[in-house]
């Protein structure tokens, strides 16, 4: 199986060892650099329905890299396009589902399907609308976080709560639901209180497994970009600070 390795200490390289034979799958323009023995292909994972579906149901590629050690054992360097941490999980015995844009790499074994979720989950969550990825088979699975990613460890009788698009990758066995508020009060008051508090939308996951969250918001950081454009800001805001014309 190939060897999967997070090297350096802020936004870190993943290293695969490949032997010969062996192969491994990435996201497109994940390939930094790779010893010329190696091979380097597109490839349309799970073939042409299930790409297409991945592609406009959850913003991944398309087509996707594909690494063969077919002349002989060589590495490869990979980044994912955000900066973060990198985690490695072992998919088999525990299945996991993914966020958008977590997906780094993955061993020939594993299989990325597209699944679909419930009306409440497709409509509050950020999690590709009414899909999200979902791992089979068995090896090895490389996922990225925006910023610093942790595990959380869910235990049964004790419920955690996670902003939504912190959320990078989570047991399969995990029961989620997707709210846009912590409170026990009617729709419009929870939706209320998601406007004037700023946290959007949270999962509850319960059961027995892990959550992989990260430490930033990549929607929020979008619109802090977006309103520190020049001409985002109006006029007249005594305060010094910049508003952004869709928070108006």
């Amino acid at each position: 199986m190939p060897e999967f390795q997070v090297v350096g200490n802020v936004d870190p390289f993943l290293l695969i060892t490949l032997k010969q034979g062996e192969r491994i799958y990435a996201e497109s323009d994940a390939m930094v650099t790779m010893d010329a023995v190696l091979e380097l292909k597109g490839k349309m994972s799970g073939g042409f329905l299930s790409s297409l579906a991945r592609r406009f149901t959850t913003g991944e590629s398309f087509f996707q890299e594909s690494l063969e050690a077919n002349h002989g054992e060589g590495q490869a360097l990979f980044s994912p396009t955000l900066p973060g941490d990198i985690e490695i999980l072992d998919v088999g015995l525990n299945q996991y589902r993914l966020n958008d844009g977590a997906f780094v790499a993955a061993s020939d074994g594993v299989q990325i399907n597209v699944k679909s979720q419930g009306v409440g989950q497709a409509l509050f969550g950020g999690t590709g609308g009414f899909f999200i990825m979902e791992t089979s088979g068995q090896g090895r699975l490389a996922v990225s976080g925006f910023g610093t990613m942790f595990g959380l460890d869910v235990k049964a009788g004790s419920d955690v709560i996670v902003d939504n698009f912190h959320v990078v990758a989570w047991d399969r066995n995990l029961n989620y639901n997707i709210s846009i508020s912590t409170s026990k009060g009617g729709f419009l008051s929870n939706l209320m209180g998601s406007v004037t508090t700023g946290e959007g939308v949270v999962n509850r996951f319960s059961g027995n497994g892990k959550v992989y969250v990260c430490s930033r918001n990549r929607n929020g950081f979008l619109s802090w970009i977006a309103s520190s454009m020049p001409g985002a800001a109006k006029k007249g805001n005594s305060s010094g600070v910049n508003i952004s014309r869709d928070m108006l």
